[in-house]
């Protein structure tokens, strides 16, 4: 449900007025709606409606995207930015700081340290969550690799603190935005990625594609 509130509200990034994912049951145990059947077919398209374009994509052959500065639709593949290096790296936001994305991060920071040249920051997106991760050691995972984490909310993403980048960085980030001045300063450049891209591009100091990371490892 995380990833698909992220996909549901940035869908304007792209042009669409709305974005919409057909309810299923992951929907209803979310809802937590015991007998809800009836009411997640309701909410189905019709069988008879009608489509002035139909797109589909394979997403297993999708490499990691990268939007680069200084706009949201600037997006190339990862690999074509692989030697990037990086000055910051920032996982939070309402965009990409649920515990979906904590979780993701966690297990690729697990048992690792972030680059000695890289702050990375964790801004979860609430203090619910925040609680949470707490709880589940996910908080104690992101300090032993050596990331800052900080209050819950917007923060680094808008500028306001924890986290202004120095003239000149690169900023690796999760959030929603990356125009000039976006996390206080015009002179940074600010790249968008996934929460799981930015951890491994903070363990290895540039921009680092995280499949590699997100294999299961011997013990």
């Amino acid at each position: 449900m995380d990833a698909r509130f992220t996909i549901t509200n940035m869908a304007i990034e792209m042009g669409a007025k709305a974005g919409i994912i057909e309810p299923d049951g992951v929907t209803t145990r979310y809802l937590n709606l015991v007998s809800s059947n009836r009411k997640v077919r309701d909410l189905k398209s019709d069988k008879d409606a009608n489509y002035s374009e139909v797109l589909e994509y394979d997403v297993s052959k999708i490499v990691p995207q990268i939007a680069k500065p200084h706009t949201v639709d600037n997006v190339t593949s990862i690999d074509r930015l692989k030697d990037v290096r990086i000055d910051e790296a920032f996982i939070g936001t309402c965009t990409n700081g649920r515990m979906e994305d904590l979780e993701i991060a966690a297990s690729i920071l697990k048992n690792r340290r972030v680059h000695k040249y890289v702050k990375l920051i964790i801004a979860p997106a609430s203090r619910a969550i925040f609680a949470k991760a707490i709880e589940k050691g996910i908080i104690s995972e992101f300090i032993k690799a050596g990331a800052c984490v900080v209050s819950p909310g917007c923060g680094p993403c808008v500028g306001t603190h924890n986290g202004v980048p120095s003239k000149g960085e690169n900023v690796i980030s999760t959030a929603n935005r990356n125009f000039k001045g976006r996390m206080g300063n015009p002179d940074a450049f600010i790249y968008l990625a996934s929460p799981a891209t930015v951890a491994a591009s903070g363990i290895e100091g540039k921009i680092t594609d995280p499949a590699k990371y997100l294999k299961p490892r011997r013990r």
